[in-house]
């Protein structure tokens, strides 16, 4: 296992013109030697020297380093204001190698800070605006490993045949310059250096293996920067914060990982506010997006909305109902579904009914789940969900503001739902809902993107949320 651990901005690549600037550079610096750590201090700003640890870069402004890298360990801090993006591309000729983002700010689709662009793009930084944070890139062989202040947020190993697409055709590992490139705003760094580390270097904690590129889905998504998030993932069935961290980074897939807050469910289950800020301790600075799902049906009567307001994200679903007696039953256990003399058609418009109060009178952003059937009814999904009984889920969510997870674990909801929520303008998340460390790699999600269309305008972003403004209403009934 190695080291524990959208729809963002186009990046231009640094012009042509830069190639021919690197034989300059070239003759101000000699090959250093490995190990030894040395400022990085030398740069070229077009026609202009300088000599500086503490660069800074705006838009449109490229800052090109002396010398040529190949194994190499960058450190330093940077500085972003609101709105501010950079990039520190490495193995370059201009056209050439990788880029490391430097973004904050609120989970709203852009690229933020460690983000290897369009090759593993995170959605949640570690980093705050206005605040010094120390980074590291780190080149071993095919291992490339950055870090935001001290936590792993990639850890990506090129792999012998790397998918790329026409316009990332040369964002492969060779060796090359260092450059700053400035995209909108400013950002500033300091104590810039850099140890040239030697040509059989490895990272020995690099153990998993490479992703083969070559069937993967996730890379291409990647390559064209649309957002892989999946929001629903429990730590439960061997699966740790450690585990994740690791198969996040391998995969190129970003996970939120949400404990259960409420009563019913399986795995690590919060009780009450108390518990639900001492979790929210533990996970804020790992690389995860923070969410958090409200279990059973008495969750809203049983926290705060400042204690859940803390989490990035908040959801549930309707795989727990008080059923047509009154009975709080979970419908994903087969002995828990009664009918009681009513007929499966009937039994269906309660569970409508159900998932109707619940989307209308629970503040969750994401309607996890959905469309779940109690095992007897599964056979005959496109019978049940009728379109009047899918208009009035979608209503609801329309009308509120909730995203439709699209569910790789379950594959639901059907691709005709899909289609139907994205004319009314519903955005969407993807998510699995584990029960163990071997969960797949959102492989229904990502065909559901492609069969239906969908864009990366159509995602669900934790800056979209809206619910802080809506009421809590406590609907049911409880002996």
């Amino acid at each position: 296992m190695r080291n524990l651990f959208c729809h963002s901005n186009p990046v231009p690549r640094i012009g042509t013109t830069i190639a021919a600037a690197l034989l300059s550079l070239a003759a101000l610096t000699a090959c250093g030697e490995a190990g030894a750590l040395e400022p990085l201090d030398r740069w070229r700003d077009g026609e202009r020297e300088i000599r500086t640890t503490a660069p800074a870069v705006t838009a449109g402004r490229t800052l090109l380093a002396a010398g040529d890298y190949g194994n190499f360990r960058l450190t330093g801090e940077a500085l972003t204001q609101p709105g501010a993006q950079a990039a520190l591309l490495f193995h370059t000729d201009g056209e050439s190698g990788y880029e490391v983002v430097f973004r904050n700010g609120a989970i709203d689709g852009t690229r933020k800070s460690g983000s290897l662009a369009s090759v593993r793009n995170l959605y949640r930084s570690l980093a705050d605006d206005g605040e010094w944070f120390g980074f590291e890139v780190t080149v071993r062989g095919r291992n490339i490993v950055v870090r935001i202040d001290t936590t792993e947020v990639v850890c990506y190993t090129e792999p012998e045949h790397p998918y790329r697409t026409q316009a990332h055709a040369r964002q492969l590992l060779g060796h090359g310059a260092i450059a700053l490139r400035g995209v909108q705003g400013e950002v500033a760094f300091r104590n810039l250096a850099i140890e040239r580390l030697g040509a059989q270097a490895r990272n020995e904690a690099d153990t998993l293996p490479p992703v083969d590129e070559r069937t993967d889905g996730v890379i291409r998504f990647q390559q064209r920067d649309f957002p892989v998030i999946d929001y629903h993932v429990h730590l439960k069935g061997g699966l740790t914060k450690e585990r994740a961290h690791a198969m996040s980074m391998n995969y190129g897939i970003n996970y939120g990982v949400a404990p259960n807050a409420g009563e019913g469910g399986v795995g690590r289950m919060l009780a009450d506010d108390g518990e639900v800020y001492a979790y929210f301790d533990e996970v804020e600075r790992m690389p995860f997006l923070c969410g958090v799902q409200g279990e059973g049906r008495k969750w809203t009567a049983t926290f705060s909305q400042e204690a859940l307001g803390v989490f990035d994200y908040l959801f549930t679903d309707a795989m727990t109902i008080i059923d047509h007696k009154g009975r709080n039953s979970r419908i994903y256990r087969p002995e828990e579904v009664h009918y009681d003399g009513v007929t499966k058609e009937q039994y269906m418009d309660h569970l409508v009914d159900q998932t109707v109060k619940i989307l209308t009178n629970e503040p969750a952003d994401i309607y996890a789940n959905p469309t779940y059937l109690p095992d007897d009814m599964q056979a005959d999904y496109d019978r049940y969900w009728t379109d009047a009984r899918v208009d009035r889920v979608l209503d609801v969510l329309e009308r509120y503001g909730i995203a439709l997870e699209i569910n790789a674990r379950y594959r639901i909801p059907s691709f005709g739902i899909i289609r139907r929520a994205k004319q009314r303008g519903i955005k969407f998340t993807f998510g699995t809902n584990n029960v163990d460390a071997d969960f797949g790699r959102l492989e229904y999600s990502l065909e559901a993107v492609e069969k239906c269309g969908l864009t990366a305008d159509d995602i669900w972003f934790p800056a979209m949320s809206v619910r802080r403004g809506r009421p809590v209403v406590l609907y049911n009934k409880f002996e």
